[in-house]
């Protein structure tokens, strides 16, 4: 396994949209590997492909404590086939926005239609913190981010602050 590096805003990459994957293979399987170990030392509970610059419909997420048993969930090719009515607001974090954190409503629940590690289709229920995380990953599979349901204002803000950040260092790409 290797561990990946992350992508940041502005990074472009991260408004792409993501390509489906047509076969579960060895190597969607080492990329879901690479990527784990690359959430795991974040640390995070859920990554998308596009954040490691791999625009494939890919995500890993593991809601495991750090003194539970590791319990990875791998969705290729996800799909939200139906949300509650209600909805519920979380305070959400994202790596790729790192260190920035702010509230948003999502459905409660969800149900997700996506292929396994062996490339088998599956249907995921969700609620609670396990809905957000899945919502918010396919989110960057549609090359959008959690601040996007901020407030313009809000999500200016961000952006701005980050953009200034990666020209003091050198790494500033073409802004969102």
């Amino acid at each position: 396994m290797a561990k990946l590096e992350i992508l940041t805003v502005p990074d472009p990459r991260l408004r792409q949209q993501c390509q489906r994957v047509e076969v579960v293979d060895d190597g969607i399987r080492q990329l879901m590997d690479d990527m784990l170990e690359t959430m795991y030392a974040a640390p995070g509970i859920g990554l998308a492909a596009i954040q490691v610059g791999v625009a494939k419909q890919i995500v890993v997420i593991d809601l495991s404590k750090d003194d539970e048993a590791r319990k990875p969930l791998f969705l290729v090719n996800p799909e939200v086939v139906w949300t509650s009515e209600e909805a519920r607001v979380y305070e959400e974090g994202c790596l790729s926005v790192p260190e920035y954190y702010d509230e948003v409503e999502r459905p409660e629940r969800c149900r997700v239609r996506h292929l396994d590690r062996d490339g088998k289709v599956q249907e995921l229920e969700a609620d609670g913190l396990l809905s957000v995380c899945v919502q918010h990953e396919i989110d960057h599979l549609n090359g959008r981010l959690f601040i996007d349901h901020l407030s313009k204002l809000k999500r200016d803000r961000v952006v701005k602050k980050f953009s200034k950040q990666a020209k003091f260092s050198g790494k500033a790409p073409a802004a969102l």
